[in-house]
């Protein structure tokens, strides 16, 4: 699978709550730096560009990334790292809003890892799978705008 998408999964959690945090970046630093997920990508530039696709096309750029999802055939392993990893962005500023969760729902639903998995990998995240009672369509802050990320790994702590 192209690591790409991970780094698109990072970002579309950061911004679907219409606000991109600095712990998020911080998180995609710290990525960047401590593990392989991002490696050989250019994380700024392509962050940078999503930004302005977002800016251009809102919930269209967001769709997009639910078709791609839906397109690739993933391992359940990988799978299971684009939903840590969209796990822990939407976390990463410690206020979880429901419009993140929902969100989370929408990647859920274009996966085909068990619902047995996912709970016996991530215990304590019941509110993420839950279903909910009524499946509405996710919707985007359609006023976002989103700014320039300068992503340095020298300003990273």
């Amino acid at each position: 699978m192209d690591k790409e998408l991970y780094l698109k999964t990072a970002f579309c959690c950061m911004a679907c709550d219409g606000n991109i945090a600095e712990e998020e970046v911080q998180l995609i630093r710290d990525y960047t730096k401590e593990s392989l997920v991002f490696q050989g990508l250019d994380v700024e530039k392509l962050l940078n560009d999503y930004i302005k696709a977002i800016n251009a096309t809102g919930i269209s750029f967001l769709n997009s990334y639910f078709s791609e999802i839906k397109s690739i055939d993933m391992t359940e392993t990988e799978e299971l790292q684009l939903v840590k990893i969209a796990i822990q962005m939407i976390e990463a500023d410690k206020e979880v809003l429901y419009s993140e969760i929902k969100f989370f729902k929408r990647i859920r639903k274009c996966l085909s890892v068990s619902a047995e998995v996912l709970y016996r990998e991530f215990p304590d995240k019941e509110d993420f799978f839950l279903p909910d009672i009524v499946q509405q369509e996710y919707e985007f802050v359609l006023e976002s705008e989103f700014a320039s990320i300068q992503f340095s790994l020298e300003d990273a702590q």
